[in-house]
């Protein structure tokens, strides 16, 4: 206002008059307050700790963590900051063929349907990972995630089984065409513990979209951002990393909860979940459930 009146001859009065502002918001010195200072520390530290989420999922930590905030004021925040998550292209969605897919087949319940892959990485010497991973369809929960040099059939029995043992039996299984997935020895072994698997369409990995799903959140904020030394370190992080998505970390397709906070609210009687929190084994014998049987 001084500006116009050195230039134009114009008051700060008149100028505000005309342009129907009132003096006040001229005038007015705006101050920081310090629960918002401590609300964008906390909202910076969450960044840094995991870059690729966006201020939804911010918000959602944050109210996890007893903030009283709104997803308006996260969001305004994020923009004063110049917090920004790049934006990935998205892909075409295309509805498959085969009856074996997620979006014919869904799953119905916890334990219904598990889908498992594989994802390749490598460590800092250029020797390959291995990653075999299982998520629960319907709770979204990340079941299994083991990395190896190699994992021919006979481990990945070995790791279903382990899993088995603790979780319980699901009704089917959903899977790719795989060499280590179609092997017999596989099909013999879930055959007779009663498990149907669910063999999608070859070339068409969209209707193992859950998998698919997984694998884009774990390459985009583990594989991408760890150098890995040894297999041992892989290991570690793939732990640490996996109790954070299963536990701290919220699903936007779960309405922001953590995987586990939606599992512990959909125990139902008869469950295989259930089945593991009683300590009881299941309508199957845990003999069955060897590698090798």
């Amino acid at each position: 206002m001084g500006d116009l009146r050195r230039r134009f001859g114009v008051s700060e009065r008149r100028a505000c008059r005309v342009a129907g502002q009132p003096r006040s918001t001229h005038r007015r010195r705006p101050t920081a307050r310090p629960v918002e200072e401590r609300l964008v520390d906390r909202m910076l530290a969450l960044v840094r700790r995991h870059p690729r989420y966006g201020y939804r999922r911010i918000w959602a930590v944050l109210r996890a963590e007893g903030w009283r905030v709104n997803r308006k004021r996260v969001h305004r925040l994020w923009r004063r900051q110049g917090l920004k998550v790049p934006q990935k292209q998205r892909k075409k969605r295309r509805l498959g063929r085969a009856e074996n897919g997620c979006v014919r087949r869904r799953a119905e319940h916890p334990d219904d349907v598990w889908a498992w892959d594989f994802i390749f990485d490598r460590t800092a010497d250029g020797r390959s990972l291995k990653w075999l991973t299982v998520t629960d369809e319907y709770t979204r929960e990340n079941l299994v995630l083991e990395v190896r040099r190699r994992m021919p059939a006979a481990a990945v029995i070995e790791v279903l089984a382990e899993l088995m043992r603790e979780r319980g039996v699901p009704r089917h299984i959903r899977s790719d065409n795989g060499p280590e997935f179609i092997a017999q020895a596989i099909r013999q072994w879930l055959g007779g513990l009663g498990v149907e698997v669910l063999y999608i369409e070859p070339g068409a990995p969209w209707e193992n979209g859950y998998a698919e799903s997984f694998h884009s959140r774990l390459r985009d904020e583990l594989l991408e951002r760890e150098e890995f030394e040894t297999l041992l370190e892989a290991r570690a992080v793939a732990q640490e990393w996996q109790t954070d998505y299963n536990r701290e970390r919220p699903h936007s397709a779960l309405d922001y909860k953590t995987p586990a906070a939606y599992a512990e609210s959909c125990l139902r009687p008869g469950s295989a979940t259930l089945r593991r929190v009683a300590g009881t084994t299941g309508p199957i014998e845990p003999t069955l459930i060897a590698a090798g049987t």
